[in-house]
């Protein structure tokens, strides 16, 4: 017999689940994406991701009173956003998604935007690895341990 308060509990805590309650909707995404890529002015979210005033409006809200985006004054009465250390640390998520979306429900004219990596001028092919071994981790080498709050 499963054990619904264990299961309760397990889900109460997921991970995943409290992310995706912070940033799993759509335009939050597409503007962590956009602020990615250097964009940090109300006008130009609007202009580039053609989302009404009042979701951006709110999503913004929502990124900077989450820690993931902070307002900075550049002009009298105006602001920008700019991603926080916690914002950027989801860049590795938002690559991990594009790169997905690339090879599983492509674009027939190709890849809309291709990363180069700085330092040695290849395409970045982003993948995740262990950091003690190098190896890649994949959903077949890597087991799932019960974390403290289990």
């Amino acid at each position: 017999m499963i054990d619904s308060d264990a299961l309760d509990r397990r889900f109460r805590g997921e991970s995943v689940g409290r992310a995706l309650d912070l940033v799993g909707e759509r335009w939050t995404l597409l503007i962590l994406r956009e602020a990615f890529f250097g964009v940090r002015r109300y006008g130009q979210f609007v202009r580039n991701l053609n989302v009404p005033r009042p979701t951006l409006s709110a999503r913004l809200k929502t990124l900077v009173d989450a820690g993931l985006l902070q307002r900075v004054p550049y002009a009298e009465d105006r602001d920008e956003y700019r991603l926080t250390q916690a914002g950027l640390e989801l860049f590795p998520a938002i690559v991990v998604l594009m790169k997905w979306g690339d090879d599983h429900v492509p674009d027939p004219d190709g890849p809309p935007i291709v990363l180069e990596h700085s330092t040695c001028g290849k395409a970045a092919d982003a993948y995740l690895a262990c950091r003690c071994c190098g190896e890649e981790i994949t959903a077949h080498n890597v087991k799932a341990y019960p974390g403290p709050q289990a």
